[in-house]
């Protein structure tokens, strides 16, 4: 079937208006991921019993209701994205609260709702309609100051944080507050807010580091790892000096023998070992452009919303790839974090669809009529339109 322009459909006005280089990237990110699916998960099924290949086909399987979610967000209008992110958010925020009663424990953590053979992580989902609704109210706080844009914006971080820490989930709680640090800054909020922000944030860490031991024993087992048990972070990095430049081949790497997390958490290292530093590098890339292109695309954002969301989105996606690829070559403890489109897990999968769809939707091309202008453009034009009637 071919598209053309004169076609008026839903799949035609999207794939015209659709930013075709991020969506080239992205699925390429998720063909790379079932390469990797292949390298790194056998071992970690035949430890469980289950059959050799069951991880690769439920991460295939996963695909393709990840890039129906991708395509069917990415196909609403900024409105609607902010209708379905409030859904979404307080869904979940009540799932997440629902969990900390009812949920099983694992690891210690109550994160996951059971639904038959599959567990389902509220958390997950709640992050990019956190961003987008943030991003909604910093924007209407600019704008109008009848609306406590920023106080709302300050209740749903203290309660999505507050439902993180109870998890307790703190990789994802320091990621969604660089985040939303990042979009307080961009709002312009007075700096006395940001440096309060900065003190809070580094109050909870310490107090984090007193109060919980599993957190000081991280923390401390990275400053000095004498001091406890670093075997799959040591793992982790020899992998990267086995596999060289080139890399050790298809199927000849160690490391996912060893290593219980090799299909999630450090399925990068699976990647360095059996592929090489070339390949991990070629990987990077392909996430600094999506990445890069987000933010191209938002600093050219006349909407002020548009602009903070893309720019929260993709700093979120962003973020989630560096920490995980950092807790891979030791710069970072242990985080528990995947790495999007790559590492297995349904949540994230399905979850960073949902992410990189609000990203999609909001930087198709649309009219410039009736769009909100920058604020620099419309004082600009209000200027030109009073310097006008002046010489008139």
């Amino acid at each position: 079937m071919r598209i053309t322009r004169a076609d008026k459909s839903v799949l035609s006005d999207w794939w015209f208006t659709v930013d075709r280089l991020m969506l080239v990237g992205l699925m390429l990110l998720m063909g790379a991921g079932v390469v990797l699916s292949l390298a790194a998960s056998p071992p970690i099924a035949e430890k469980l019993g289950l059959e050799q290949f069951h991880f690769v086909r439920r991460h295939i399987a996963l695909l393709v209701p990840a890039f129906a979610i991708m395509f069917a967000v990415s196909t609403l209008t900024p409105k609607q994205i902010r209708r379905a992110s409030l859904v979404i958010f307080l869904v979940g925020i009540v799932l997440m609260l629902g969990i900390l009663f009812i949920g099983p424990e694992v690891k210690g953590a109550k994160r996951w709702l059971p639904l038959g053979q599959f567990s389902l992580q509220p958390s997950e989902f709640v992050k990019p309609a956190f961003i987008v609704l943030t991003a909604w109210l910093f924007n209407e706080s600019q704008k109008r100051k009848d609306v406590p844009g920023l106080e709302l914006a300050i209740l749903l971080y203290a309660v999505f944080a507050l439902l993180l820490v109870l998890q307790p989930d703190f990789g994802q709680t320091l990621l969604i507050s660089i985040v939303w640090g990042a979009l307080f800054f961009m709002a312009g909020i007075n700096m006395i807010w940001i440096v309060a922000l900065i003190a809070l944030g580094v109050a909870g860490l310490i107090s984090a580091y007193i109060m919980l031991p599993h957190v000081a024993s991280r923390i401390d087992r990275f400053l000095d790892p004498a001091s406890g048990d670093t075997y799959q972070s040591d793992r982790s990095l020899e992998s990267f000096l086995r596999g060289g430049w080139f890399g050790r081949g298809p199927g000849e790497g160690t490391v996912k023998d060893v290593l219980p997390d090799s299909h999630t958490d450090f399925i990068f290292a699976v990647a360095a070992e059996e592929y090489g530093l070339i390949a991990c590098l070629i990987l990077l890339t392909l996430f600094a452009f999506v990445v890069l292109r987000g933010l191209s695309k938002a600093s050219q954002e006349p909407d002020g919303f548009i602009r903070h969301a893309v720019a929260g989105l993709v700093m979120l996606f962003g973020l989630q790839t560096l920490i995980n690829m950092a807790v891979n070559v030791g710069l970072l403890p242990a985080k528990g974090m995947t790495l999007p489109f790559i590492s297995y897990g349904g949540s994230s999968m399905l979850a960073m669809a949902l992410t990189m769809g609000f990203t999609l939707g909001l930087t198709r091309r649309r009219p410039m009529a009736g769009r909100m202008k920058h604020p620099a453009s419309a004082a600009h034009d209000r200027d030109h339109a009073e310097a006008r009637g002046q010489t008139a």
